[in-house]
């Protein structure tokens, strides 16, 4: 990772990532009443050195970690997230939390139905609801002088394209148990559309599940709303909208799941990331653009379909060339396109060691 970030800072940017986790708690039986003291956990997050802080979610007992930006690398942001998820498990059971539950879906984790017309509104009804969780990256560079660079001569929107291109074949980085395509499954398997908004599919625009937000984000809302103006009561009076400063990519297909790696996974940005950059730097970046961006289906399983000859996330990344080729590139061992003293080279080492853990699995199911 530090030699991507290495590479970019040479192109002469800094990349900008943030994690977004969702989560659920459950509580003790014998538990009537509670309160979540979410300033007791943000405070010792804080102690702990963690650039984040949970926040309550949609759902009941779903929660929300939320990176703060305070300049951090993409390196110190992997470590950020990583060492929060081994530790909420026990600042939630200082609090009499039995359970964290931190999966791509809890089953029946709620009750309730969404009023016909309403966002946010629930009726009376006491309708199971299986809760997904999700990871949403959001990516940007800045460029020398600090500015966004998303903005500027289709830079967003080639980004955007980039992770259209490369999401399918890599979506074992960011589902990596079979437990993610059950969440993709859940609006449709179980008749949620109206209660559950999470994107099934790879999709662009500013709604998709590879969003670009600029001025508007995926609820229409406006973006880079600022404070200007407070009354006596403190509250504000007049807003500015400063979207430039926020613009982003966000992926919002990642599965919450304890085997989520954040460090392949903001390798696999990176990557991305300098694939858009270096086009930045010596190309109008509007010009490379397709017209059109069709969706893509995600597979249903880690596994392969033999029957509809379907391929599993497993095969679609076995398969893949470029994740490994553009490590290996920039890992600069390359001697003649040879390997080095018959030594895998970098992306192929990456690329084993992701794949390791679901290879195994093949081996027990087939014994």
């Amino acid at each position: 990772m530090i030699l991507l970030q290495n590479y970019i800072k040479q192109l002469g940017f800094t990349p900008v990532i943030h994690f977004e986790l969702e989560g659920c708690y459950q509580l003790d039986s014998k538990i009537k009443r509670f309160s979540l003291d979410y300033q007791r956990i943000n405070r010792q997050l804080a102690r702990a050195g963690i650039d984040g802080e949970l926040v309550p979610e949609y759902w009941h007992s779903q929660w929300e970690y939320v990176s703060i930006f305070n300049g951090q690398s993409p390196l110190k942001e992997a470590n950020n997230l990583s060492q929060a998820l081994n530790l909420l498990p026990r600042l939630f059971a200082e609090q009499g939390i039995s359970k964290t539950l931190i999966k791509p879906v809890v089953w029946s984790g709620d009750k309730g139905k969404l009023a016909n017309g309403s966002g946010d509104i629930f009726t009376t009804e006491t309708r199971a609801v299986h809760i997904p969780n999700a990871v949403q990256m959001n990516i940007s560079a800045l460029d020398s002088e600090g500015k966004n660079i998303i903005i500027e001569r289709g830079f967003g929107e080639y980004l955007q394209q980039c992770f259209l291109d490369t999401s399918l074949n890599c979506c074992l980085v960011y589902l990596p148990e079979e437990e993610a395509f059950e969440r993709l499954a859940l609006k449709s398997k179980y008749g949620l559309a109206a209660e559950l908004c999470s994107p099934v599919d790879i999709s662009g625009g500013h709604q998709g599940s590879i969003a670009l937000y600029k001025e508007v984000g995926k609820h229409n809302q406006a973006m880079g709303e600022e404070p200007v103006l407070y009354n006596h009561k403190n509250e504000v009076l007049v807003k500015r909208q400063n979207w430039q400063k926020t613009a982003r990519i966000e992926h919002r297909i990642g599965a919450s799941s304890v085997q989520y790696n954040a460090y392949f996974n903001i390798i696999y940005s990176l990557l991305n990331l300098i694939d858009a950059l270096e086009v930045y730097k010596g190309d109008n970046c509007r010009r490379l653009l397709r017209k059109e961006v069709h969706q893509q289906d995600l597979p249903f399983s880690l596994y392969d379909n033999t029957v509809q000859e379907k391929l599993g996330a497993i095969s679609l990344f076995e398969n893949d060339h470029w994740f490994s080729e553009s490590l290996n590139k920039l890992s600069g061992q390359f001697i003649n396109g040879d390997q080095i003293s018959g030594q895998l080279l970098l992306g192929d080492k990456l690329k084993q060691m992701i794949l390791a853990p679901y290879q195994q699995k093949r081996i027990l199911i087939h014994s």
